[in-house]
């Protein structure tokens, strides 16, 4: 089998019960069945809630280094932000082979816990040669899903982790992976970069909203993702201080739905995604808020923006790549 690292940092997976006790890593992997000789990281020991930027540019970094010395890589965590920490891996570790996010929804000692199944079908996929050149993905419930796409949909289901709009890319039967579909390219062209120290703020908006979260993004922000309503809709008063914002700092407009594209020009009155796009706002496409997040911190990580503004076109390319639409 080719060689695989195993990244623990916690979660459901490492939980001792109710509390806030955590497995190590080795505990981990051999209550989970893992073969002895599997090389592991003890990355981290948290929920996953409670992970930072700065402890994912490490891990990136580590994993990095692992594939360029020839080993897949499985990153075990927590569920509630592993969309996130996949995604960011995907920008951040271009790589031809395997990494793998997974986790549990039911810990170790509950009935029916996931966790051994999630490990198994994670090396599974890891150690595959047919699963090179996919990019980061997310296995959970034998399912095989692109990072990009990836996200928790459910609080508790075994089979919380779906792909809206797209579909997983293949299966783990038996214990071996079955591809059945591949990305078209990959999710960035050129590696990205993580600053721990860029802030970006997420603000969604709800019925009657007045903007007044809006106000709070001042100098200590360096970009904004707007989670609006439906296809990409904002309350009408709330265009003009929106626009404001998108003078100074690239704001990108993505949907609360969840699944689906922002639109572009079929609504075109006040508050419209006509009139924000035209305002100077970015189109999310298919990236839901959380995601569209960490690559708009990416961007701006690797020079997107500088004293004399942002590159308002490559921003805007980077989104435009995921939607199917713009060049591969």
């Amino acid at each position: 089998m080719p060689p695989v690292t195993v990244f623990t940092l916690g979660g459901t997976i490492s939980a001792r019960g109710a509390d806030a006790a955590r497995m190590t890593g080795r505990e981990v992997l051999d209550a989970l069945g893992a073969p002895r000789d599997t090389v592991l990281r003890d990355f981290r020991r948290v929920p996953s809630s409670s992970l930072t930027h700065a402890d994912l540019a490490d891990l990136a970094a580590e994993v990095r280094a692992t594939v360029a010395a020839g080993s897949g890589a499985v990153v075990v965590q927590g569920t509630d932000t592993l969309e996130e920490t996949a995604f960011l891996l995907d920008l951040l570790c271009t790589t031809e082979r395997p990494v793998v996010v997974t986790g549990a929804m039911r810990r170790p000692d509950l009935p029916g816990a996931d966790g051994p199944a999630n490990l198994a079908a994670a090396l599974a996929v890891a150690t595959d040669p047919a699963c090179r050149n996919l990019g980061v993905l997310v296995v959970l419930a034998d399912e095989i899903h692109a990072a990009r796409h990836a996200r928790k949909t459910h609080t508790t289901s075994l089979t919380t982790f779906a792909s809206p709009g797209a579909g997983p890319l293949g299966t783990v039967v038996e214990g071996e992976p079955r591809i059945l579909l591949r990305p078209a390219a990959p999710t960035t062209p050129h590696l990205l970069a993580l600053d721990p120290d860029v802030r970006v703020a997420l603000v969604t908006l709800s019925l009657g909203d007045r903007g007044e979260l809006l106000e709070a993004v001042d100098h200590r922000f360096q970009g904004l993702v707007v989670a609006a309503l439906g296809a990409g809709h904002v309350p009408a008063p709330l265009a003009e201080p929106l626009a404001r914002i998108a003078a100074r700092v690239p704001v990108v407009l993505a949907s609360r739905t969840g699944s689906g594209t922002t639109l572009t020009h079929t609504y075109r009155g006040p508050g419209s995604e006509h009139d924000l796009l035209r305002r100077g706002l970015i189109p999310a496409g298919p990236l839901d808020p959380a995601k569209a997040r960490i690559l708009l911190h990416a961007l701006i990580s690797a020079g997107a923006t500088g004293p004399a503004g942002y590159d308002r076109p490559r921003i805007t390319a980077a989104f435009t790549r995921l939607n199917g639409s713009g060049p591969l």
